[in-house]
């Protein structure tokens, strides 16, 4: 079914799109049966759910974390993810670029915009997004390369249009800043209900699970 699943999803998003498997609460046999699909990046909410995972799969997947990550997490988390998605506080980038100076390695990270200025949401508020960066931007264990954002939940797509036009409009802003270590690539925004307006927003990553796991049992 996976398999089936993203090839129909591969027919109707372009190629330039990056699909991010939202893999929480999946199973490992879930997560090889996707890689035989040709999806790599998975995407997970939970360093500790994360972990088993890494652990039976290794690099034969490319993982983004795309949950909240707590500083206390942070530790294992540099030792799993290849991608950090939700960078919301010049402290938590602080503690990813402290941990991986001991590893010896560079993490690239996104920042998470609060495009819905939803007071129960993760997120940097949208008027203090350029600001962020410019302070994580000396950091030498971090590079920046995009932002990412979820929009509000609703059951109407629509809805979520304006937060993910202000969101690809502050991404082409940053982009203009030619910042030294910053290189926005990346734009993470749609989801399973979403991902169709939030590619005609500009996305060119969407993270997607229920339409290629089916739903959660």
């Amino acid at each position: 079914m996976i398999v089936e699943n993203v090839r129909w999803l591969r027919s109707e998003i372009p190629d330039y799109v990056t699909i991010v498997a939202a893999s929480k609460t999946r199973t490992v046999s879930d997560i090889l049966e996707l890689l035989e699909s040709g999806i790599s990046d998975v995407g997970e909410n939970y360093v500790q759910e994360a972990e088993g995972k890494f652990e039976a799969i290794g690099d034969k997947a490319k993982w983004h974390c795309i949950g909240h990550l707590q500083r206390n997490k942070v530790k294992r988390a540099v030792e799993i993810f290849d991608l950090i998605q939700t960078v919301d506080s010049f402290k938590l980038a602080e503690e990813i670029d402290k941990r991986c100076s001991y590893l010896n390695k560079k993490m690239p990270v996104m920042i998470e915009v609060n495009s819905g200025r939803e007071e129960n949401k993760a997120g940097v508020l949208p008027e203090n997004v350029l600001q962020m960066i410019v302070e994580i931007s000396p950091l030498k264990n971090i590079s920046v390369v995009g932002l990412m954002t979820m929009g509000p939940f609703t059951e109407d797509p629509e809805e979520i249009r304006p937060s993910l036009r202000l969101t690809r409009r502050l991404f082409e802003e940053i982009s203009k800043e030619k910042i030294e270590g910053v290189e926005m690539k990346n734009l993470s925004m749609g989801m399973s209900n979403s991902y169709r307006v939030a590619i005609e927003e500009g996305s060119n990553m969407v993270r997607l699970g229920t339409i290629i796991f089916g739903e959660r049992q």
